[in-house]
C-alpha cells in the first residue's frame, strides 16, 4: 500500500518538471513586447532570451540523462528542480537584458538536468502496471504545458499581479518548484549503487559543441539574414558530431563509460521511435509557430486571444492521451498509426482551408483542424514514447531519455527554422491579411510532407509483430502491456 501511495504521489511530482519546462519555453513569446518596453531589450537580446533557453536545454539533455544513470535519477531530479527554481527566481529579478539572458541560459541548462529524469523515473521507478497510465499523463502534460504557457502568460501579464508585470511569468515557478521539492523528498524512491561512476568530459563537450553548432544558427539565422557564419557553423556540426561518436565508440571498446550509450541504437524500436519523434515534433512544433504568426500577424489577435485559440486543441490532446490508453491496450500500435493519420488530416485541412478562403479565413475556421491536431497528437506521442522506452533497461533509462528529449528539441528547432524560412519567404515585404494566409498555406503544405513521413514511420512499427524473431516477443509485450 505504501509503495502504491508513493507511486500515485510521485507521478504528479515527476511530471511537474515537464510542465514547468514546457510552460517556460512558450510563455516568453507572449512577454516579448513587455521585455522590449521595460528592459529596453533589443532584437538580439530577445532572440537570446527565447533561443538561448532552448539551446542550453537541448545541448545539456544527453549529459543530464547520463548523469542520472550514474548518480541516481532521484538525486538529479531534485538537484535539477532546485536549480531550475533558483534560475527562475533570477529571471524574475533581472534588472537588465544581460542579466535576463544569463538567467535564461542557466534556466535551460538546469532544465536539462531535471527533465531527462522524468522518463527515466517512469521507466525505472514505477511498477510496470503503472507505466501506461504514466505515459498517458506524460502526453497530457507535454501537450498542455506549451499551450498553458501561451494562455497563462497572457493572463499573468493582463492581471499584472502586484505591479510585477512580465516578472510574474518567471516568479510563478518559485512556489511550484518549492512544493515539488518537498513532495519529491517524500515520494520518489532513492537508489544507491556500489559502482563508482566515471564521467566522460570529452563526450559531454563534443556532443554539446555539435548541438551548439547546429542549434545556434537554426535559432538565430533567419533574424540575422543567414550570414556566412550560420552556414559555416551548420557545416561544422556534422564533423564535430562524427568525431565525438568515434571517441564514444573507442571509449566503450576500451572499457570506459561513454556519455552516449551507443548500444541504444542497436534496438530497432528505439531507432524507429527516435525517427518518428523527430518527424512528429518537427511537424507539430513548427505548425504551432506558423499558426501563431498567422493569428497575431494576419488576423490581429492579441497574444491572449491567440493562446485561447489553441485551448480546444490542448483539451483534445489531454482527452486523447488519457482515454487512448484503453484503445492502446486493446488495439496495440495500430492506435499509433491512427494518431499520425489524424494529425496528417488536420494539417491537410489547414492547407485546404487557407487555399480556399485566403484572406477571408477567420479564427473560427481554424478550430476544427486544430482539434484534429490535438486528437492526433494525444494518440501519437504517449504511444510512441512508451514503445521506445519499454525495451530500455533501467540502467540505460537516463541515457535513452536524454537522447530522446534532445532529438525532440533539435527537431522542433529545425522544423521551426525551415518552415519559418518558407513562411517569411512567401510573406514578402508588404504583408497584409491575404499575404499572411498565403504564406501560412505554403508553410503548411511543406509541413504536410512531414506528417506523411510520420504515418509511414508509424506503419513500420507494426512490422515486428509478424516478422520479428521470437526473442523479440517479450519486448513487444512490454511495449503495450495488455493487462492494463
Amino acid at each position: 500500500m505504501a509503495s502504491e501511495k508513493h507511486s500515485r504521489l510521485g507521478l504528479p511530482v515527476i511530471l511537474s518538471a515537464t510542465f514547468m519546462v514546457s510552460f517556460d519555453y512558450m510563455v516568453v513569446n507572449v512577454a516579448t513586447p513587455s521585455l522590449q518596453r521595460d528592459l529596453h531589450a533589443g532584437p538580439v537580446a530577445l532572440e537570446l532570451v527565447i533561443a538561448g533557453y532552448a539551446f542550453t536545454y537541448a545541448s545539456g539533455m544527453v549529459t543530464g540523462g547520463r548523469l542520472g544513470d550514474l548518480f541516481g535519477h532521484r538525486r538529479l531530479f531534485v538537484l535539477g528542480m532546485a536549480a531550475f527554481t533558483a534560475a527562475s527566481l533570477l529571471c524574475g529579478l533581472a534588472q537588465s537584458p544581460v542579466q535576463l539572458v544569463a538567467a535564461r541560459l542557466l534556466q535551460g541548462l538546469t532544465g536539462a538536468a531535471m527533465v531527462p529524469q522524468v522518463l527515466a523515473l517512469i521507466t525505472a521507478a514505477l511498477p510496470a502496471g503503472d507505466r501506461p497510465r504514466a505515459m498517458a499523463w506524460y502526453g497530457v502534460v507535454l501537450g498542455g504545458g506549451g499551450v498553458a504557457g501561451q494562455i497563462g502568460g497572457g493572463l499573468l501579464l493582463q492581471a499584472d499581479l502586484l505591479g510585477l508585470g512580465w516578472r510574474t511569468i518567471f516568479l510563478v515557478n518559485v512556489p511550484v518548484g518549492a512544493v515539488a521539492l518537498v513532495l519529491a523528498a517524500r515520494s520518489l524512491p532513492g537508489a544507491r549503487s556500489d559502482r563508482r561512476p566515471r564521467l566522460d568530459p570529452a563526450g559531454a563537450i563534443g556532443i554539446s559543441a555539435a548541438l551548439a553548432l547546429a542549434l545556434v544558427p537554426l535559432a538565430m539565422g533567419r533574424e540575422q539574414g543567414w550570414p556566412a557564419w550560420t552556414w559555416i557553423s551548420l557545416a561544422a556540426s556534422g564533423p564535430v558530431l562524427a568525431a565525438t561518436l568515434l571517441w564514444e565508440r573507442r571509449l566503450a571498446r576500451t572499457g570506459g563509460e561513454p556519455l552516449l550509450d551507443l548500444a541504444l541504437f542497436r534496438s530497432r524500436s528505439f531507432d524507429l521511435g527516435l525517427a518518428l519523434n523527430v518527424a512528429f515534433l518537427a511537424s507539430f512544433g513548427s505548425m504551432n509557430v506558423v499558426l501563431t504568426m498567422l493569428l497575431q500577424g494576419g488576423l490581429h489577435l492579441t497574444p491572449l486571444e491567440a493562446g485561447l485559440e489553441f485551448g480546444p486543441m490542448a483539451v483534445l490532446t489531454m482527452v486523447a492521451s488519457l482515454f487512448g490508453r484503453p484503445l492502446v491496450a486493446r488495439f496495440g500500435l495500430k492506435v499509433l498509426v491512427c494518431g499520425t493519420v489524424v494529425s496528417a488530416l488536420g494539417v491537410l485541412a489547414f492547407a485546404v482551408e487557407l487555399h480556399a478562403l485566403g484572406g477571408g479565413v477567420t479564427a473560427g475556421w481554424l478550430l476544427a483542424p486544430l482539434g484534429l491536431l490535438g486528437l492526433g497528437g494525444g494518440l501519437t506521442l504517449p504511444s510512441v514514447i512508451g514503445a521506445v522506452m519499454a525495451g530500455i533497461r533501467p540502467a540505460q533509462a537516463g541515457a535513452a531519455s536524454g537522447v530522446l528529449s534532445t532529438a525532440q528539441q533539435f527537431s522542433g528547432a529545425t522544423g521551426v527554422a525551415v518552415l519559418g524560412a518558407i513562411f517569411f519567404a512567401a510573406l514578402g515585404a508588404h504583408p497584409g491579411r491575404a499575404a499572411f494566409a498565403s504564406a501560412a498555406e505554403a508553410a503548411i503544405w511543406a509541413d504536410f510532407g512531414l506528417t506523411v513521413a510520420t504515418v509511414v514511420l508509424a506503419a513500420l512499427f507494426l512490422r515486428p509483430a509478424s516478422s520479428a524473431p521470437a526473442a523479440a516477443a517479450p519486448v513487444r509485450e512490454r511495449l503495450l502491456d495488455k493487462r492494463v
